[in-house]
């Protein structure tokens, strides 16, 4: 994990660290506005069934198209600063 001090520090980056959290945070997220657009398509098949069955459709399918997209995002960063971390190590193998 990361320490207080890393905070202060330039050395180390702490978003590798703190990223799953974020995921985890942004699953939530989208948790909750799925079971709120769940529980809005199942009112909306009490005013017309049709309606209704397309919203929960839409909203299963918003959920994981956004858990998804979550991951990907969070991959994403990782990758970059993996990147970094290799050319880091690349640039000081040629100063030998």
């Amino acid at each position: 994990m990361f320490s207080f001090r890393d905070l202060f520090q330039w050395e180390r980056f702490v978003t590798p660290s703190i990223i799953k959290l974020f995921f985890w945070l942004a699953i939530a997220i989208i948790v909750l506005f799925g079971l709120s657009a769940i529980a809005s398509a199942v009112q909306m098949m009490a005013v017309s069934a049709g309606v209704g069955v397309f919203m929960l459709i839409g909203a299963l399918l918003g959920v994981t198209i956004g858990i998804l997209f979550a991951r990907i995002v969070a991959e994403f960063v990782l990758i970059v600063f993996r990147i970094n971390e290799h050319l880091g190590a690349i640039r000081s193998r040629g100063d030998l």
